[in-house]
């Protein structure tokens, strides 16, 4: 009776505690103590009481003492059920928030009292409050006098934590929150390092991985507050532990481990604070590591080079000091070896770990001449360096590019390292490399050393490298065949591209492009299109490495935009002259790589300066207006949106036109954008071409997706879905407006707009058509999936987030409606066009609808269509990883589909098909087992395909179908 009275007391008071004043505080205080004395079923419901009080903000002074007095002479805590033991943990947490200075008073009592309290928990839950306490405790300077060694102890015999949750844990508590909660303990204090160092000691040599790791990152944790004092009588132990599992471990994580804890007791060692009388215990700890270390560096077999240079590594790389202590060992070691070692294979090794060390120096800054260990060697790290890039082999020569880059990035931080015939010399080494050498590895990672180190030394580059790179791209050589000379070409254009990271030697790379580009235009060789697509390409990447300064990209803008767009008027004029004069510029293929470059060189455009260059651009295309345009001399008048034969080929370049008017920001106002507008649309109506119909319908829906909602926009919009649905009723030009419609669709469905389900209601209905419902379904891959000109946020097109699981909410239960009703000659229609949503569908969504579409996906599989055939492969591939237990109903019909599909005409389906048998296996084992025989046996025939990636993936499959139901699987 009396603990059901003080149960409903403590209830009430936890309701109502702050409405209390002082002195019912304190008599209530007074009574819940004297219960703390009576039967130990009333206990729980005392203690709530006490929670209660202990939030009381009117709490008299000298009553928290009292309480916890009480607390830890009356109470057995540990005898108490874990809510209760909880209680005491949070009574005790609350004293410690709003009383701290009283419970200070208690001094070292009332870590003892705390002490008792904790001994023999074992609850995580209450765990991770006791360790809190503890790190509160030594946070806050409480005094833990004699006790430290009891208050390691207790925490201390949790460690290393073993604890799994029991599944489906409704409190979430995982073992790495212990961990990381009983660290911060053990790693709070150095009174600690005593007691814990050979604790730590003791578990790395443990044979359990996971107290290793454990053991590895404390001591890492500790190294943060500890002196030298602390570790002075433990580095040997240390050393010794470190050292042997670097040596002999095969776990990648132990060896991490074990590498940043040298690390941390090394930059420990580097920042204490020595008097006069106190031994630096960094030299002597470094020397033993040298000791210990530096002979593996010289044995002939190499076993433990890597670990021992990666020990000398984690030490030398804590601080400046130690730093020049390793480094002025190790390093002219490294380099006589290298040059004792004759083969390839040793040089690479060791010119690896020469490489680690050059890196370690770029850490701390600029360093003093006499301080630098690097300085004194400068010739024959060079000429090591060197003679690696000139190596027959092509590992050994990319570890050199690495090195080379890093000597060049030393030069700011080790003025005098590299002379300037230096300089000169690794620019030779680089063109050489990226030019002439035949392996492509080599030639790439030229290219990019080039473009790190050019930003360095500009000058030097742009007086040296980009004149050779012209010279090279200009020479006619007669002794090498066609086939070279254009690979000569290939890599002077990229080279040229990779050298463009500085304002400066843009100005010098981007004129010398642009003229090869004319000159390619000027000649009459088969081959002069891909040479335009390979110039196009190198001013796309210039461009791209332009947009983060914007000094190079305005420059790169007003240089580049003007001169293509001048080249291909030119060209388009004299198309209906001289047809076999620049007609390479105007093929597709070319166009098309030129859209990327003026793209590129438009979408990080200032508004201001962008706005300039629209009124330009767009004048040159609605009124023929060409004096902006370098060499404007032209033969005729250009006027690509008039009727005409002749004017083809002016129209074909609506293209460049999408490029630069779709890339501009939003808040760029375009100039007589509603004439653009319609006469964008006649054009994507009526034109004849694909392309330039394709084109204008992009550059339409383009500027639509951005215009800004209103009268004029609805104006244009009603009377493009006239002119579309005209267009699909019949006549000669339904597939352009079904390319007109999907256009418009994707940018009214990007933003949202209303308009946008009523045109994929169209889209719907196309695919009940025999002619156009192919490419109407087709269309539904365009819709979802991301473009790469126009429509997408890179050139600030309006992309609302989750458009395509709205799209799919919206639309999918239409798709399969329309399925069901379809006659059988369209109803793949329906089938492709489900399959396109679903594949660029986010798989999360897919996989909560998963349920109510999986029979529609197995039908797919049965439908003649390859498209359909892919795209359902693909879409059902990740999804037998992700929801096994789903896919798992239907596995007879899966292993059945699949199987069958393994022996597709299409080689792309086969593939597809072989991907999903394997990803069978992830479903559970007892499902598959029974299926195990008859895969494996159908798995053989594809073994003898005709293609080798088919054989490549057969292998895969059938291997883990064989190991299915092993044991270990």
């Amino acid at each position: 009776m009396r603990g059901r009275g003080i149960q409903l007391l403590s209830q009430v008071l936890l309701q109502c505690y702050s409405l209390l004043q002082e002195k019912e505080v304190l008599h209530l205080v007074l009574f819940y103590e004297n219960r703390l004395q009576d039967h130990h079923l009333v206990i729980p419901s005392v203690l709530q009481g006490l929670r209660a009080l202990s939030m009381c903000e009117v709490l008299s002074p000298g009553l928290a003492v009292s309480v916890l007095k009480a607390i830890f002479q009356e109470v057995h805590v540990q005898s108490l059920l874990q809510l209760d033991r909880h209680t005491v943990y949070s009574i005790i947490t609350n004293f410690m928030g709003t009383r701290e200075e009283e419970l200070k008073g208690l001094g070292a009592d009332f870590t003892f009292g705390f002490i008792q309290v904790m001994d023999g928990e074992k609850d995580p839950r209450n765990l991770l409050v006791a360790f809190q306490i503890v790190r509160d405790l030594i946070a806050k300077n409480y005094a833990l006098g004699p006790f430290v060694e009891e208050l390691f102890e207790v925490t201390s015999c949790y460690f290393p934590i073993d604890f799994t949750p029991p599944p489906n844990d409704p409190h979430g508590i995982q073992r790495e929150d212990l961990i990381l909660s009983l660290r911060a303990v053990l790693a709070s204090t150095p009174q600690f390092a005593e007691f814990l160092l050979p604790l730590l000691i003791e578990k790395m040599d443990s044979d359990l991985q996971s107290a290793k790791l454990d053991s590895l990152q404390t001591l890492t944790a500790c190294c943060a507050i500890y002196g030298q004092k602390e570790l002075q009588e433990f580095l040997p132990s240390l050393w010794s532990s470190l050292r042997r599992e670097v040596f002999q471990t095969a776990s990648e994580k132990v060896e991490a481990e074990c590498l940043a804890a040298l690390h941390a007791l090394s930059a420990c060692l580097s920042c204490s604070v020595l008097s006069s009388d106190t031994e630096d215990l960094l030299d002597s700890f470094l020397s033993s590591i040298l000791q210990d270390c530096r002979h593996h560096l010289c044995e002939p077999d190499m076993k433990l080079v890597w670990p021992s240079a990666k020990l000398l590594q984690a030490a030398a790389g804590a601080s400046l000091r130690a730093y020049h202590c390793v480094t002025s060992s190790v390093l002219p070691l490294l380099l006589e070896q290298y040059t004792k070692h004759s083969q390839s294979s040793q040089r690479r090794t060791i010119l690896e770990m020469l490489l680690g060390f050059l890196e370690l120096q770029q850490k701390w800054g600029h360093v003093e001449e006499d301080e630098s260990t690097l300085l004194s060697l400068r010739a024959l790290v060079c000429s090591v360096v060197f003679s690696a890039l000139t190596d027959p082999s092509v590992q050994l020569q990319l570890v050199g590019i690495r090195a080379l880059t890093v000597l060049g990035s030393l030069q700011a931080l080790v003025p005098g390292f590299l002379s300037p015939s230096d300089l000169e010399l690794v620019v030779d080494h680089l063109i050489r490399l990226a030019l002439h050498e035949e392996d492509s590895q080599s030639s790439e990672a030229a290219m990019e050393a080039a473009g790190s180190l050019a930003p360095l030394y500009p000058k030097v580059f742009s007086g040296h490298m980009v004149p050779r790179l012209e010279e090279e791209l200009q020479s006619e050589r007669q002794e090498e065949s066609p086939r070279d000379h254009c690979s000569l070409r290939q890599r002077c254009l990229q080279a040229l591209a990779a050298v463009s990271t500085h304002t400066s030697i843009v100005r010098e790379t981007v004129p010398v492009l642009l003229q090869h580009l004319r000159k390619v235009q000027k000649g009459s060789e088969a081959g002069n299109a891909q040479d335009m697509v390979s110039v196009c390409q190198s001013l796309h990447r210039v461009a791209l490495q332009c947009q983060q300064d914007a000094e190079s990209c305005w420059y790169y803008h007003q240089t580049v935009v003007p001169c293509l767009l001048a080249m291909a008027v030119q060209a388009a004029m004299q198309e209906s002259t001289h047809p076999l004069l620049g007609k390479a510029l105007l093929e597709e293929e070319v166009l098309a790589a030129m859209v990327p470059v003026i793209s590129a060189a438009t979408t990080h455009l200032s508004p201001e300066l962008a706005a300039q260059s629209v009124s330009h651009v767009v004048p040159l295309f609605l009124d023929g207006e060409v004096s902006f345009l370098p060499q404007n001399s032209f033969p005729c008048s250009f006027q690509p949106f008039e009727d005409g034969e002749c004017l083809e080929a002016q129209r074909r370049l609506v293209a460049l036109l999408m490029a630069f008017v779709c890339s501009l920001p939003r808040n760029v106002a375009i100039p007589q954008q509603e004439r653009l507008l319609r006469e964008l649309l006649e054009l994507s109506c009526s034109c004849n071409c694909p392309f330039t119909a394709t084109t204008a319908a992009k550059c339409f829906a383009g500027l639509v997706n951005k215009h800004l909602a209103g009268q004029q926009l609805d104006e244009i919009l009603q009377l493009a879905v006239n002119r579309m649905e005209l267009g699909l009723v019949e006549g000669p030009c339904r597939m352009q407006a079904l390319t007109l419609l999907l256009w418009v669709t994707k940018a009214l469905v990007l933003r949202y707009h209303p308009l946008s389900s009523r045109l994929t209601d169209k889209l719907l209905g196309l695919l009940g058509d025999t002619e156009l419902g192919p490419a109407a379904a087709d269309g539904f891959s365009l819709l979802m999936a991301e473009s790469p000109d126009v429509l997408h946020k890179g050139c600030h097109a309006d992309v609302r987030i989750m458009f395509r699981q709205r799209f799919f909410t919206d639309n999918v239960p239409k798709l399969v409606q329309g399925f069901h009703g379809a006659g059988p000659d369209v109803k793949a229609n329906y089938l492709k066009g489900l399959s396109h949503v679903l594949n660029h569908l986010p798989k999360p969504v897919l996989v909560t609808e998963l349920p109510t579409l999986l029979s529609l996906l197995l039908e797919a599989l049965s439908c003649s269509d390859r498209v359909v055939q892919l795209s359902t492969l693909s879409c059902l591939q990740p999804l037998l990883l992700e929801a096994p237990q789903i896919m798992s109903l239907h596995v007879d019909t899966l292993v059945t589909k699949f199987l069958s599909l393994t022996s597709s005409p299409t080689m792309a389906v086969r593939i597809a098909a072989l991907r999903c048998a394997h990803a069978l296996t992830s479903l559970p084992t007892t499902v598959l087992l029974p299926y195990k025989a008859r895969v494996i046996r159908a798995l053989a025939k594809p073994l003898d395909d005709k293609k080798r990636l088919v054989r490549k993936e057969a292998v895969a499959a059938r291997g883990e179908w064989f190991l299915l139901g092993s044991p270990g699987r």
